[in-house]
């Protein structure tokens, strides 16, 4: 992987700081992977391009020109399509490259002659008893649809409700340029035959620059109306009422007893048939052992110790915390422990095969852990010239990371020289901060449960001491962040939880009614789509 693209990867993941965000922060991490799948795929692309100079058919105006789809009468040509079309491959290609073979995908042949298996109807949430015989072109196109239709309903949205787009859109938009311009020349050809290598032979600059800003707009407002969702303490513990497994944990102890028997082999290696019943009467002493540990464990005893040195018994997990803070899952004791009627020292025996697990149930809770509020300003290295494996690149990250530390530090002097207040850091933010999930508010990000952020910063912002108005600098993979320690949040995380969990739900049905569109398809452009 080249330094470019390396430092595209992690600048496309938000550089936020954020880890496995549950919820609506997983949905706001989609939400991010789509708004950067275009700029990604074209930077992508300088690298994936086999021949740019290829011959280029770009003669024929009437193919760039004629109408291939109507969203709600609204008429698109080819190049629009393939803009949209492309950036779903594009974005798909970012996404799953590491599994094309599960997915019987072959990027060397045409995309219509390839049905889409099981295998990716399941990760890809594709109904193959809806769409049976779905090609991974038709795939692309109806993915492609949705997104025009979304950005279409977004934008006439916004248009109805006098929505102002921040600052920030015309200032990612003209950056998206720019990097498409350095991209072109480094890949040796022009903006225009960069553009067709990479969207087909239809597109045009004008196109691209059309429908990019058309999809940044649609992905502000879009963001301005989840920020927008709100709910009051009410409405989020009747929510929480309605399906307390899905927030609730356990805490439960339990060991499984191995009832399969174990075939035996004769001097030559074959296995030995075994007699007539045997299978079951190994299940029957493991059964046997299995409940004579429950009696065991209701008698006052503990599991560890009354299995520890049992024939075919071993702990569910070796993880410790997989007991003390266990979530409502698929497994087979799961509905057991949820259940409302257990009670601390509740001891039960569950067959499921051939094993026997004995499941001592301890306590249910919700998190009530608290959560913080923290402003932070990102300066992220700048991109190097090098490749990874050429000669001076490891040189060369070092003073990149230098000159963005260095920046960071006079940022903060500039801030400690000010008014130092949080107005005064926010404003900072919003003009210096590499983070565009934060820097519109400020570098601000409110409710953040303690293992939402990587390490670094998780561990910053819930040290024991710390104290609102804290203030430091903190290294991450991600760059140097500037924090500023706004306080601990009133919401808990059991709260956070289920309220990301009603914006999410929120936020799916806003886009089911934006994507709800009449597409008709018009073969005299469709021909020109692919």
């Amino acid at each position: 992987m080249s330094a470019s693209r390396e430092k595209q990867n992690r600048k496309d993941m938000t550089a936020s700081g954020q880890i496995a965000p549950k919820t609506a922060r997983e949905s706001q991490q989609r939400k991010e992977e789509r708004r950067s799948n275009v700029v990604y795929g074209l930077i992508a692309a300088a690298f994936a391009v086999v021949v740019v100079a290829s011959v280029i058919w770009n003669s024929n105006i009437l193919s760039r020109s004629a109408t291939a789809v109507t969203v709600d009468g609204r008429k698109y040509n080819a190049a629009q399509v393939n803009f949209y079309y492309r950036n779903a491959y594009l974005g798909f290609m970012n996404q799953w490259s590491y599994a094309l073979s599960y997915f019987g995908l072959d990027t060397s042949l045409p995309l219509d002659t390839q049905e889409i298996n099981e295998t990716a109807a399941t990760f890809l949430d594709v109904d193959l008893t809806e769409n049976e015989g779905m090609t991974w072109k038709e795939y692309f196109l109806t993915q492609a649809f949705e997104q025009m239709a979304s950005v279409q309903n977004a934008l006439q949205q916004a248009s109805d409700e006098n929505f102002t787009y921040p600052d920030s859109v015309q200032e990612d938009y003209e950056s998206s340029l720019d990097s498409l311009a350095a991209v072109a020349r480094s890949a040796g050809t022009s903006v225009r035959r960069y553009l067709q290598a990479t969207f087909g032979t239809t597109m045009t600059e004008g196109v691209y620059k059309t429908e990019l800003l058309r999809m940044m707009k649609h992905d502000a407002y879009a963001t301005a109306y989840q920020d927008g969702l709100s709910y009051t303490a009410e409405e989020i513990e009747t929510a929480y009422n309605d399906d307390t497994r899905s927030y609730d944990f356990v805490s439960y102890e339990a060991v499984s007893v191995n009832g399969a028997l174990e075939t035996e082999q004769d001097e030559e290696g074959n296995d030995i048939p075994a007699e007539e019943g045997a299978a079951e009467a190994a299940k029957t002493v493991a059964k046997n052992a299995a409940d004579a540990l429950a009696a065991g464990v209701r008698d006052g005893g503990t599991l560890a110790a009354l299995s520890a040195n049992m024939d075919k018994v071993s702990s569910f997990s070796n993880d410790k915390d997989s007991y003390e803070n266990a979530t409502y899952t698929s497994e087979e004791f799961a509905d057991w422990l949820f259940d409302d009627a257990r009670k601390a020292g509740d001891v039960t025996v569950i067959e499921n095969g051939d094993l026997y697990y004995v499941v001592q149930f301890k306590s249910r809770f919700r998190d009530e852990t608290k959560t913080v509020d923290v402003r932070h300003i990102l300066i992220q290295p700048a991109e190097g010239e090098l490749e990874e494996d050429a000669e001076g690149y490891d040189e060369e990250q070092e003073r990149l990371k230098a000159e963005a530390k260095a920046k960071a530090e006079e940022l903060y002097q500039q801030w400690q020289d000010g008014a130092k207040t949080e107005e005064s850091f926010a404003e900072l933010a919003e003009e210096n901060s590499d983070d565009t999930g934060s820097k519109d508010n400020g570098g601000l990000y409110e409710r953040v449960s303690e293992g939402d952020m990587v390490a670094a910063f998780n561990d910053w912002c819930f040290d024991p001491a710390r104290q609102p108005g804290d203030t430091g600098i903190v290294e991450t993979d991600y760059g140097y962040h500037i924090m500023y320690y706004v306080g601990d949040n009133a919401y808990v995380r059991w709260q956070v939880q289920v309220e990301d969990k009603l914006k999410s739900d929120a936020i799916e049905e806003w886009n089911e009614t934006l994507t709800d569109a009449d597409i008709q398809r018009q073969e005299s452009g469709m021909k020109y789509v692919g």
